[in-house]
């Protein structure tokens, strides 16, 4: 067959490429419709109220991904379903029926239940080109490039609504199209990222890597963790600092241990945190153990591996009455763990530690926080009693 295009302009709308092919042989012929410019930068639809048959002759241009709509009879016309066409109002409702009649005879033969509801459904269709009543015909096309023919042009046609919106993500992805993506914050990235830089082991001094990531701890605070490897001696360490500044008031954490579950919370604890156990007479000085980000759990088991580690108390410069009290500490500690009802204070004057509340926003009836003022000695250990972070710029300029 031989295919023929066409280079045309439609007066109030722009340029297309009309395609026909016709078969001598058999004498199937086809007509089909290309948009000769881009995709619109909008997605357009127009909503004709359908009231005579002159307006069953207007022209229409619609896309292979637009979608064609009769809401009075439930009738779409699903986009990518028709290749695009240039023809009428009327010329969209015959090739519907065309569509529907095609595959009608087997439908009888196989479902005569189906066949006879699209026979209603057909005539119901070739009722609308006689205009008995009004009816609405909707053309929605993300590309923006189909058309409705405003007879009246250049006068508004108040029958015709021509409406212009934005593409969805979705529609964007139907035709093709990349959404051009906002540059994410810098703060963010590295929110999202966890930054490397090189460092020695603190054990051999052989070159390792540190990982820093931020994270944000749910109803707490951003804090950073940070973690070293040493592929040379296999020492691996973590530890956690602050990441927002010194609280106005330090915190006093106070957990009553009654369930094994207890043992599953999450804690934060500063370098600036001390810890106290009341029933076994047990205090950890804030800088033991550096910042920590772990479960109780694993901050007891911290503090017996600190405990059994140290050559002084269990090596063999230790005596034999040191020895056998640190040995009831170690196993009244494990103890603790759920089977023992004791309390568990943090005590941090920066107020940058945390304990998990289980029934968080909810108090937590095991679960005390105090605030409190920080002391002059508390002030004077953190640095803030000689730290000025208003004002200094004067005082450097009268000095000078």
């Amino acid at each position: 067959g031989v295919t023929r295009l066409l280079l045309t302009r439609i007066p109030f709308f722009k340029e297309i490429i009309v395609s026909s092919f016709a078969c001598d042989s058999c004498s199937w012929s086809n007509t089909e419709i290309q948009s000769a410019g881009r995709i619109q930068e909008q997605g357009v639809r127009y909503t004709l109220a359908v009231t005579s048959r002159q307006d069953m002759n207007r022209e229409v241009v619609k896309t292979d991904c637009a979608t064609a709509r009769i809401p009075e009879l439930d009738f779409e016309i699903p986009a990518f379903t028709q290749k695009g066409v240039l023809t009428t109002i009327e010329g969209i409702i015959d090739r519907a029926v065309a569509g529907l009649e095609q595959d009608q005879p087997i439908r009888r033969a196989t479902d005569q239940e189906v066949a006879n509801k699209i026979d209603e459904f057909i005539g119901k269709l070739k009722q609308l080109k006689e205009v008995h009543s009004s009816f609405t015909f909707i053309i929605d096309d993300p590309s923006g490039n189909s058309f409705v023919e405003n007879p009246h042009a250049p006068q508004k046609d108040d029958a015709l609504v021509v409406t212009h919106y934005r593409r969805t993500p979705q529609q964007a992805a139907m035709l093709g199209l990349e959404l051009e993506e906002k540059p994410a914050d810098s703060a963010e990235d590295l929110r999202n990222e966890v930054l490397q830089f090189n460092t020695n082991c603190p054990e051999c001094n052989a070159p390792a890597n540190t990982n820093m990531k931020l994270v944000q701890i749910p109803h707490f605070k951003e804090v950073i963790i940070m973690a070293t490897n040493c592929d040379s001696c296999g020492h691996r360490t973590n530890e956690v600092k602050s990441g927002g500044a010194i609280e106005p008031q330090g915190t006093r954490i106070t957990l009553r241990i009654t369930d094994p579950s207890d043992m599953t919370r999450d804690i934060l604890k500063s370098e600036t945190c001390s810890v106290e156990i009341p029933e076994l007479e047990f205090e950890l000085g804030m800088g033991a153990l550096g910042g920590k980000f772990t479960t109780l759990e694993g901050l007891l088991k911290d503090i017996r591996e600190l405990v059994e580690r140290n050559p002084f108390t269990l090596g063999d410069s230790s005596t034999p009455n040191k020895t056998e009290k640190l040995q009831e500490f170690i196993g009244e500690l494990q103890e603790v763990s759920g089977k023992t009802k004791a309390h568990f204070i943090m005590d941090d004057p920066a107020g940058n530690s945390y304990l998990q509340n289980v029934y968080a926003p909810e108090e937590d009836p095991e679960l005390k926080v105090e605030r409190y003022e920080r002391t002059f000695e508390q002030n004077e250990d953190l640095g803030l009693n000689d730290m000025k972070t208003e004002g200094y710029e004067l005082e450097g300029a009268s000095a000078r």
